[in-house]
């Protein structure tokens, strides 16, 4: 597939929902594939896509990915299982494979958020990339886990690897969902 479209920087898969895709990554053009398909086609569905400033193969401390919630099913809808408890307890991992390697990783967080405000409710977790101290990346997860549906029981401490899946949430304006894991497998 990368000689299809060397933008592919993954898959992400997770059993038991549809999310099963690639992973573009285009940091020169940021948001190409919120409305791009694979084939670099106009797509109202895009593709899930690394935030611009992360490195998948460094890789940063925290990967960002997004996809849209789609009303059919597709792209990152699926994350809305992730609302339930119960889901969470029989799908605890993630499948992020990169161009080189295959990972593993195991939710810490399952949180909603809502975006674009300075209201100190709004949590930018997409401003957390990379931490500067063992501090920084403690309050990044202190946080997810204080917004948590639910608690999973599973922490993440300074030197882990995380992911954090990303789609839109309607229960409120600029709603989103978020997924936060950590890298369990080399």
């Amino acid at each position: 597939m990368y000689q299809q479209n060397s933008d592919l920087s993954g898959w992400i898969r997770i059993e038991d929902t549809n999310i099963n895709y690639p992973v573009m990554h285009t940091p020169d053009n940021p948001d190409f594939y919120l409305k791009h398909g694979f084939d670099k086609e106009y797509s109202d569905y895009g593709c899930p896509y690394v935030q611009e400033n992360c490195d998948v193969q460094l890789p940063s401390d925290n990967v960002i990915i997004y996809g849209h919630h789609m009303k059919n099913g597709s792209m990152f809808c699926d994350l809305e299982k992730f609302k339930s408890q119960d889901f969470w307890q029989e799908h605890k991992t993630i499948s992020f494979n990169t161009v080189t390697d295959r990972y593993e990783y195991e939710i810490v967080s399952v949180f909603k958020t809502f975006v674009y405000s300075d209201s100190p409710e709004s949590f930018k977790y997409y401003h957390f990339v990379n931490a500067e101290t063992s501090e920084d990346f403690s309050a990044f997860i202190d946080r997810c886990k204080e917004l948590a549906l639910y608690d999973t029981g599973v922490s993440a401490e300074y030197g882990d690897k995380l992911i954090t899946l990303s789609t839109c949430e309607y229960s409120r304006t600029n709603g989103r969902l978020v997924v936060v894991a950590k890298r369990i497998s080399n």
